[in-house]
């Protein structure tokens, strides 16, 4: 099992220094194999491989004496990641996206290098845990969460944030199998997003949305104070990081509230069925997209799958057509419109929170989806009797003690 392990580098002036002219050194031989590229098929005819543009390296340290400064595994993994941003490009097209060349890259939009395989080790000096990278030096690091003794560090990854933040993130690979999936899983949850309420499950728990307000309203205060400033001046420098703080605040509370969330479910449930939500599509819609982009659905999501395989959780996305529609207790289809918050249905007069009747039916056809066993009645009869209102038995307000952090180095 492969996992990533995220700590902040507290690194001196001159070890800020050095680490941002590597940085800078590892994008110049990014955008010199990105002309080579060019340059190599209207000779050739044809894209070169990443082994011969690879081969090239030792021959350009000899032209470029910088390069003889930065560990060489670094300059395989830049020419590395050339190829995989290539790879990327070709996928958008085979999709049908209109995709142009590879773009040159500016300063401030490569922020990262990495170590693969050696030139890094973690080690202990004068009380202190260090990152010592070969041909830079030994960094302080806040190890706030030990590694497992029996994980191998297979790379590290340095990026500095647009608040002028470094960070460390190690690939981490683990000789262990995740848990065997159950057949027959006890516990099994559909769950409903929404705005409004975040999540609406199948036990009756809604879990409200994260308040950011006052942390949006912070950054629109500070953006404005930005737009007045002189560009390029100290002033300017300045107001900007202050501006990257705002954002990575937003998304720190963010990530964190979704990390819970998903962790919760991903424990206490051995079957967790959810909408295969469009979410690119919805945002392109002209209507209420920033809080579809705020509400990160597909984060939620992403983090979900994840830790239900690591945690031997049967994960299931379903078609999300209809599921708000249909009845959860007879299948007859329902026309409302997105302010009517409660279902009745008119056929056979079953009443229950919109939301709650769209989690029974994603759990439902999840549980069709997966072919684990269940039980043949449907999900409301087999939870409550039909004549009972299936609104949320309790609110989980965000924050709540019910979302439990993560043990540590879960993540």
């Amino acid at each position: 099992m492969y996992y990533a392990y995220k700590y902040r580098l507290t690194p001196s002036d001159a070890h800020r220094e050095e680490l941002d002219r590597h940085r800078d050194i590892c994008r110049q031989t990014y955008n010199h194999f990105r002309y080579r590229l060019g340059e190599y098929r209207e000779e050739n005819g044809e894209l070169p491989s990443m082994t011969s543009l690879r081969s090239e390296l030792p021959g350009l340290k000899k032209r470029w004496d910088d390069l003889t400064d930065v560990y060489s595994k670094v300059l395989q993994t830049v020419v590395e990641r050339l190829f995989d941003n290539l790879k990327g490009l070709s996928a958008l097209k085979r999709k049908g996206y209109g995709v142009g060349m590879l773009k040159w890259k500016p300063p401030r939009e490569f922020r990262s290098f990495t170590y693969s395989q050696s030139g890094f080790k973690l080690d202990k000096k004068g009380g202190r845990t260090l990152l010592c990278l070969s041909k830079l030096g030994d960094i302080p690091i806040r190890l706030h969460r030990e590694i497992p003794d029996d994980a191998k560090l297979k790379q590290v990854t340095l990026k500095k944030e647009p608040t002028d933040e470094w960070y460390a993130t190690f690939g981490v690979e683990l000789d262990r199998e995740p848990p065997t999936k159950p057949e027959n899983p006890e516990r099994c949850v559909g769950i409903d997003v929404g705005i409004l309420k975040y999540a609406h499950d199948t036990d009756g728990h809604a879990v409200g949305s994260l308040d950011l307000s006052d942390e949006r309203e912070r950054l629109e205060r500070e953006q404005r104070k930005l737009s007045r400033k002189e560009y390029g001046s100290n002033n300017y420098e300045r107001q900007r990081r202050r501006v990257a703080k705002c954002h990575a605040d937003l998304k720190r509370k963010r990530r964190d509230f979704l990390h819970k969330l998903s962790a919760y479910y991903a424990r206490e449930y051995g079957l967790v069925a959810v909408e295969d939500l469009n979410v690119k599509g919805m945002l392109e819609s002209p209507s209420n997209s920033r809080n579809t982009a705020s509400a990160a659905w597909r984060t939620f999501l992403s983090l979900l799958e994840y830790k239900c395989e690591r945690n031997g959780t049967h994960f299931v996305a379903v078609e999300p057509a209809g599921t708000t529609k249909e009845c959860a207790s007879c299948g007859v289809p329902t026309d409302k419109p997105m302010w009517v918050r409660e279902h009745s249905c008119p056929s056979c007069g079953f009443t229950a929170d919109r939301d709650a009747n769209a989690a029974w039916n994603i759990l439902s056809r999840g549980v069709k989806q997966v072919g684990v066993g269940h039980s043949e009645s449907t999900p409301v009869e087999t939870a409550l009797p039909v004549d009972t209102s299936v609104s949320a038995k309790r609110v989980v307000e965000a924050g709540s003690p019910t979302l439990k952090r993560e043990p540590s180095g879960e993540r």
